[in-house]
């Protein structure tokens, strides 16, 4: 599964003037005109350097150059004042250049030019939250474009010091509640302005606090309403309850989209239908380590026409590959010994767009055709480059309207349908269709942004009660930002708690907090990995796997990244491959095993 050449988010100069000085107001960038060289700046990879020309004043300026995975952000944590207004500005010169500000404890802004040629202005505005003390400022460039240059930085407010807030927050409103299992349910609110975290209250229970409007509220009894209210706090005190809003749990017997899979699982791709430097390897012969083997790929007869075809990778390209009567055999006795084995649809080459209701019933008898011919247990959707982009103006992923996205959720759902409770249904999107959805969603609401940004996120959400697992691929990604509103790269324990931390604890779609993507269940996740430096950008060393697994599931080894919770029912891990696992001597199914006691 590739890499992702993410495009530049392609839209006109957004130049947004801030509110006007004051004349107690500071500039609190420290070298904003790199007259100090890079003193007080910290750039990515080594990416950053100051010129003497071009310059837009003074005598020097910042030239930052993307390379590979690295898009040069240079940084800057500066110290502020809670709760106040500040207006950031640079000059930029470029393609793609961006200026913004994270960890505001509101709503984290950047603005950013497309347009190469002369000096060019920009500049934002925020306000702190009421426990702000300190921002990072940062510029940076986009994958693949040249380097751009960036000079007289300002962040100009209130100097730091002074009273916090002096009341607390209004009451939350838009308070929903999803029971999402016999034992579970999500909530989501529109964040209240000033709030620096929440109070989660039902009758009976302890109060649950939360830093994010969602929350996930587990061991309930099922077929039980409950009654849940929410609070705003700050420095200042609680506000009052919001409305309440009661939700009964379904009834009892196991939570919906996980058949017959084991507490913690290892999930794993087969190359059946292609040969490549990691070897063939038999269905029969793949270890009895992995719990649900994806077998990679069907690819449709042209990209429109929803018509999936399988076939195995004939004797000439991979020496001792199995007939299908063997191949047939072999699923069916993997089966037998309780292991999944799915059609994964997709993959590099397999775009598949689903723009007509003609190419929906196509994909929906096709992919019946096969899972019916080798006797499967379900699907794996494995939409990649081109296959799932939103249409401009399409912008609430609750509510879809883009064709192929709402085709593809109509065929899921009618293939779940058909074969019943036993279906299994997983997804493995790349970081730029889910995570990256946090900062960007489709084309944005004035057009122009890459229209793949967040794709993926209207079809998890409207198949999460038919969903088995999510495995986002964590690897062949850009730096994707994280809840704590810094930028986090592939191929360390950081990145994999950060990516997965915002599907367990939801996040505001493109920072809208009133469009708020719910949680989704810990045994619905599991993490994806390349099983060796060959099989994709941002191997991960086992050691690191297991940082992970101990941080999100004990809370323990975490690094610089916080989760927001302790999920020890998290599924299991995901690679990209079993052939290159197989390549590789087993390291990755081995440490898993060793984790889990397998």
């Amino acid at each position: 599964m590739p890499l992702l050449v993410a495009a530049a988010l392609t839209a006109a100069t957004l130049l947004t003037a801030g509110p006007p000085a004051t004349a107690v107001d500071a500039d609190l960038v420290r070298n904003g005109g790199f007259e100090s060289g890079l003193d007080g700046w910290s750039c990515s990879a080594g990416s950053g350097a100051v010129v003497s020309a071009p310059v837009h004043g003074g005598s020097s300026a910042l030239r930052a150059t993307p390379a590979g995975q690295d898009n040069a952000r240079c940084s800057q944590t500066v110290t502020v004042k809670p709760d106040s207004a500040y207006t950031l500005g640079a000059w930029v010169q470029g393609a793609y250049v961006y200026l913004g500000a994270s960890g505001t404890g509101t709503t984290d802004v950047s603005t950013w030019t497309q347009t190469p040629g002369a000096w060019k202005q920009l500049t934002t505005s925020f306000r702190t939250g009421p426990a702000t003390t300190s921002v990072t400022v940062y510029t940076h460039g986009w994958y693949g474009q040249p380097a751009h240059l960036t000079d007289d930085v300002t962040l100009t407010g209130p100097d730091p010091g002074g009273p916090g807030p002096t009341q607390p927050p209004a009451a939350p409103t838009g308070l929903t509640a999803t029971a999402t299992s016999s034992s579970a349910v999500a909530l989501t609110w529109t964040a209240a302005p000033g709030a620096t975290s929440y109070t989660v209250r039902r009758d009976g229970a302890d109060p649950l606090t939360a830093t994010t409007p969602s929350a996930t509220i587990t061991g309930l009894a099922p077929a039980t309403p409950y009654t849940f209210t929410v609070a705003a706090a700050n420095a200042a005190g609680e506000s009052p309850r919001s409305a309440p809003v009661t939700v009964t749990t379904p009834p009892g017997g196991g939570d919906p989209g996980t058949p017959g899979l084991p507490a913690h699982a290892l999930v794993g791709y087969l190359h059946t239908s292609f040969a490549n430097g990691s070897g063939y390897l038999r269905m029969a012969d793949v270890p009895d380590s992995w719990d649900v083997i994806d077998l990679a790929f069907g690819e449709p007869t042209s990209a429109t026409s929803g018509d999936i075809r399988f076939q195995l990778c004939p004797v000439s390209a991979c020496p001792g590959a199995e007939t299908p009567a063997e191949f047939k055999a072999a699923v069916k006795a993997k089966r037998a010994a309780g292991k999944k084995v799915l059609l994964s649809i997709g993959g590099q080459n397999g775009q598949v767009q689903l723009t007509t209701t003609a190419a929906r019933d196509a994909f929906v008898s096709s992919v019946s055709r096969i899972i019916d011919e080798y006797g499967l247990d379900g699907v794996d959707v494995d939409f990649e480059g081109h296959s799932l982009s939103l249409a401009t103006g399409d912008t609430d992923f609750r509510a879809p309207t883009t064709p192929a996205i709402v085709n593809l959720i109509a065929a899921l759902k009618t293939l779940k349908a058909r074969y019943g409770s036993g279906f299994v249904l997983t997804m493995a999107p790349e970081t730029f269709f889910v995570q990256l959805g946090y900062q960007y969603y489709g084309s944005g609401p004035w057009g122009g942004q890459d229209p793949r940004a967040g794709a993926y996120l209207p079809v998890i959400h409207a198949l999460r009660d038919d969903l088995t697992l999510l495995h986002v691929q964590d690897y062949n990604s850009g730096p994707i930002m994280g809840l704590d509103g810094q930028y986090h790269s592939m191929g360390g324990a950081d990145f994999h708690t950060a990516m997965t931390d915002m599907l367990l604890t939801g996040f505001p779609v493109a920072g809208n907090t009133s469009r708020v993507f719910p949680p989704l269940r810990p045994d619905q996740i599991a993490i994806g990995l390349p099983a060796t430096p060959n099989a994709g950008n941002g191997h991960t060393p086992p050691a690191e796997v297991t940082k992970t697994l101990d941080c999100l599931t004990k809370h323990t080894a975490c690094g610089p990244y916080q989760p927001h919770g302790t999920w020890p029912a998290l599924r299991g891990l995901m690679t990209w491959s079993i052939n290159w696992d197989h390549f590789g001597g087993w390291e990755f199914s081995r440490n898993f095993d060793a984790y889990y006691g397998g």
